[in-house]
């Protein structure tokens, strides 16, 4: 693809992945724009097949591999979502997929690995740990890794994303993105962005270990120690030599902004409520940014509903009377 992501991309990526992803729903969420003073629209990437954006981006890099490359299998280091999307691709396909994951990972995302015909392989208590034993793999046995975010074939998957925001409300005027290692921000930002530089993007990341946040401040990649978290799929590194994804989303996101841990319950509330849908804390992280932040002046919000694969006791914890 070279060392630069085209609009040709995005586009070569969407039909590319067609046969794999689903063109998700685009909602508009009439209590929360009543609530918020603004039309909220929930961009539904929980209705995908593995419940999760991450599909898009590993479809559109595996499908690009040669067909040696697919022998002999692929491999994937994870918080879950992007491990569960390249095991189904695998599965797809008939190829092997090994997946690497800290021991940080809720047992109902091992187990979603362990039915999609996953090797799964718990490697110590952070990303690091599992990427290190992941190229690892690759060295000794050839399977290709498939990196989670920083890589431009998965970035323009991620970035189909953008392309269907696009078509399905033309006058958005800010899209509301979690942001963790970038790769989902730095597709749908390039994408609305190429079209309407003033398109406004925010990332939102959880207080806890939000690495790509401290990374923009300091100006270059950081490391930090990972903690506890109701947004477990954002966490990890952005990795200290980063190629695509840090410069990405410094150069195309407007604000990054933090949400609590708090406020990262009442979003997962609120789509609970006014949908009945449970997401996971990071597809939530949006929805509590806007509610602690309104009112919003009747602007066109797509805000990324980026996942939902969370465990039941999460979702208990959260509803129990407080």
């Amino acid at each position: 693809m070279g060392q630069q992501l085209t609009p040709r991309d995005l586009w070569k990526a969407k039909w590319r992945i067609k046969s794999v992803a689903e063109i998700t729903p685009l909602l508009y969420s009439e209590p929360l724009s009543r609530q918020l003073g603004a039309n909220i629209y929930l961009k539904l990437e929980s209705n995908q097949p593995t419940g999760a954006f991450k599909l898009r981006g590993a479809a559109n890099k595996i499908l690009s591999l040669s067909q040696e490359e697919l022998r002999k299998g692929v491999a994937a280091f994870s918080t879950g979502n992007h491990g569960i999307a390249v095991a189904y691709v695998a599965k797809q396909l008939g190829i092997k997929a090994t997946v690497c994951l800290s021991n940080r990972v809720p047992q109902e995302k091992v187990n979603r690995l362990k039915r999609l015909n996953a090797e799964v392989k718990i490697i110590g208590s952070n990303q690091d740990d599992a990427e290190e034993y992941c190229y690892q793999l690759e060295a000794e046995e050839g399977q290709t890794v498939i990196k989670p975010f920083d890589d431009l074939d998965v970035i323009a998957g991620q970035g189909t994303i953008g392309l269907e925001i696009l078509e399905q409300c033309p006058d958005v005027d800010q899209v509301v993105i979690p942001l963790s290692g970038g790769g989902l921000l730095s597709g749908i930002a390039f994408a609305v962005k190429t079209v309407d530089p003033a398109i406004n993007i925010t990332g939102v990341s959880m207080e806890k270990a939000a690495v790509m946040y401290e990374s923009l401040k300091a100006g270059r990649p950081v490391v930090m120690q990972e903690e506890e978290t109701l947004a477990d799929s954002l966490l990890g590194g952005i990795g200290t030599d980063n190629q695509y994804t840090f410069s990405m989303t410094k150069q195309y996101i407007d604000q990054a902004v933090l949400v609590s841990e708090q406020s990262i319950a009442s979003g997962m509330r609120a789509m609970l409520e006014f949908h009945k849908m449970a997401v996971e804390g990071a597809a939530a992280s949006g929805i509590g940014w806007l509610l602690d932040k309104q009112p919003q002046n009747d602007r066109n919000i797509v805000v990324i509903i980026s996942g939902n694969n969370v465990d039941h006791q999460t979702i208990q914890r959260i509803i129990k009377p407080r």
